[in-house]
């Protein structure tokens, strides 16, 4: 059955990590008989096994709900439940640019967070409609009406009319569903009788149909039999099975304006849908594209190689398949001396990249070695170029360079004001400048500039154990700053070992260098000879590690007689295991990579 333009609803949830969204989401489902009972699990649009073992959204979900208002009217309610990590604020964004309003949750437990500010501001710069939705009320620590002074403080919404619920318990889930329908608008544009247009959001590989594409319609119908063609690159396929989710797949006939659904067309090949991409039909296109999303930055860059040289080919596949799946995703191919081919990724922050780790692990059956987690640097050089540095590796000579710039953050932190004197020594050691602290009520909000290269490796751990789990995060990239930074080369047996080569401020890169040196002591077997593992920045060693030989006992054989027999045998010795040194190759097992690359402090 399709609807009226003016009865259909297109609108996300969005909120802070862990304030309720899929429990709500949930209970919408139910209310509006998307699920029969005996179907119903928790969080039940969080369908990968990594998002319910964590608790976190990490894509985002569409369904198609029924729901009858107190008017007497059926309204046809697209729903999509977002991720609430700013890691994914990608996955935020698409689905807020395929909607036209926003249901803001807040947790009245812990008010107002730094992920909800950012994806409001998210929303409304799509211009969206927000109906604000106070969760978890029948918590004994809840105070909603103090939440809703918050919101109005903190982001400047109208609390007024803002919906009292309980994701868990289901109260006020019908007042909420009631405000969507009045308060939110209906799609803006859309005529049957036009061309067909529709906007790609997003698409997935099944084993079964191929390429799976979930759409949303602007102008004219998507039916079983049409031919489409995707604009971006000009291919053209047949459509055998439309549908929506309700979030089972149910297959319909077609598809109109303002509606959101899915299409299959026997797509094999991951290259031809590009999120963002328009699809119209072969022999009537329309005139003009979407303007689709725009690309997402990548923040942080590793290396992923298959521990079995073998498994190559199967992890550029399965790289496709993730990319089809997840659009923020950037991978190029490159060879290390130590770990031969793999590829190097570049992610949204350090949750995307240890989520797409484990995924490939999981659902690829594959076993990496993952790189340490590098940014991107701006190389300014003597001749007036300026080149992009996305592998310490591939550092220009030093005196090439006039100077080096590296990106910075603008972080927000929302934190309880008992916590604020460690994390303002926290944002100080990491070299950040303070912008701005506010309060509202008894939480301080903290904007700082940090450099990026600071945060990507612990700062989000040390940030939640200072602040006991209560301080939340949010970034966003706000430019290079020029600074004093240096290439810390690792070496071995004076060989540089180029998958530990990283680039760190001046200040700090003595500790960090004598740190890894100490791992890697511990870490490298013992040899027929004595191994030097160095530390240097340039020609200049700052720091050192021997790791030392297995000797044989030569003067075993001597028993009494003159001392000088045995300085005889023992300085034959030492000349052998110096030849051998000069000469010896150090296989560094990969084992010792991965334990020297953990995230850490070396």
């Amino acid at each position: 059955m399709t609807h009226k333009l003016e009865h259909i609803r297109n609108f996300s949830i969005i909120a802070h990590i862990d304030h309720g969204k899929s429990t709500l989401a949930d209970r919408l489902i139910q209310t509006c008989g998307g699920l029969e009972e005996r179907e119903m699990t928790q969080q039940v649009l969080d369908n990968t096994d990594i998002e319910r073992e964590r608790g976190i959204t990490i894509k985002a979900q569409t369904v198609r709900l029924e729901y009858t208002a107190k008017d007497g009217i059926t309204y046809q309610l697209n729903l999509m439940d977002t991720p609430g990590h700013v890691d994914f604020s990608y996955e935020v964004s698409r689905s807020l640019a395929s909607c036209e309003g926003s249901v803001l949750v807040v947790d009245s437990t812990q008010g107002v967070e730094a992920q909800t500010l950012a994806n409001v501001y998210m929303a409304l710069d799509n211009d969206h409609e927000i109906v604000t939705a106070i969760n978890k009320i029948d918590l004994p620590a809840a105070d909603p009406d103090k939440v809703k002074q918050e919101v109005e403080d903190v982001i400047g919404l109208d609390c007024s009319d803002a919906v009292e619920c309980s994701g868990k318990s289901g109260i006020g889930t019908h007042d909420l569903l009631e405000a969507i329908v009045t308060r939110l608008p209906p799609p803006l544009e859309g005529d049957i009788t036009k061309p067909t247009k529709a906007l790609l959001v997003d698409s997935w590989y099944d084993i079964y149909l191929g390429v799976v594409v979930l759409v949303r319609v602007i102008d004219g119908t998507l039916k079983k039999g049409q031919k489409i063609k995707f604009m971006s690159n000009g291919a053209t396929r047949e459509i055998d099975r439309v549908g929506m989710f309700t979030p089972k797949k149910v297959e319909l006939p077609e598809i109109g304006p303002g509606e959101m659904g899915f299409i299959t067309a026997s797509i094999k090949d991951i290259s031809e849908t590009n999120v963002g991409d328009t699809i119209t039909d072969e022999r009537s296109p329309c005139s003009d594209r979407l303007s689709g999303f725009k690309p997402s930055i990548p923040m942080v860059f590793c290396s992923f190689y298959p521990s079995d040289a073998g498994e190559f080919e199967k992890l550029r596949d399965s790289l496709g398949k993730i990319k089809l799946n997840d659009a923020s995703l950037h991978y190029e191919m490159e060879s290390s001396q130590a770990l031969g081919l793999g590829f190097r990724c570049g992610f949204l922050g350090l949750l995307h990249m240890e989520i797409i780790q484990e995924r490939l692990e999981r659902e690829f059956d594959l076993d990496l070695i993952p790189t340490a987690p590098s940014v991107v640097y701006k190389i300014n050089m003597t001749n007036g170029e300026t080149i992009e540095l996305y592998n310490p590796v591939d550092m220009p000579d030093v005196v090439k360079i006039s100077s080096i710039e590296e990106p910075w953050i603008k972080a927000t932190i929302m934190v309880p004001d008992e916590y604020i004197g460690g994390l303002l020594q926290l944002c100080q050691d990491r070299r950040g400048v303070q912008v701005d602290l506010t309060y509202a009520g008894d939480r301080a909000m903290l904007v700082y500039r940090l450099p990026l290269n600071e945060v990507v490796f612990d700062f989000y751990d040390r940030l939640k154990s200072i602040s006991q789990g209560y301080a939340s995060f949010d970034y966003e990239l706000d430019g290079y700053g020029e600074n004093d930074l240096v290439k810390l080369e690792i070496r071995v047996n004076e060989e540089p070992v180029d998958a530990l080569a990283m680039i760190v401020h001046r200040a700090s890169a003595e500790s960090r260098g004598r740190g890894m040196c100490e791992r890697l002591k511990d870490l490298i077997p013992r040899q027929m000879f004595k191994i030097a593992i160095q530390a240097a920045i340039g020609g200049k060693v700052i720091a050192r590690e021997n790791v030392s030989a297995m000797r044989k006992d030569v003067t075993a054989k001597c028993y009494g007689g003159d001392i000088s027999r045995k300085k005889k045998l023992l300085e034959k010795q030492k000349k052998g295991k110096a030849k051998m040194r000069q000469y010896g190759n150090v296989e560094i097992p990969q084992s010792a990579f991965i334990a020297a690359l953990k995230m850490g402090d070396g």
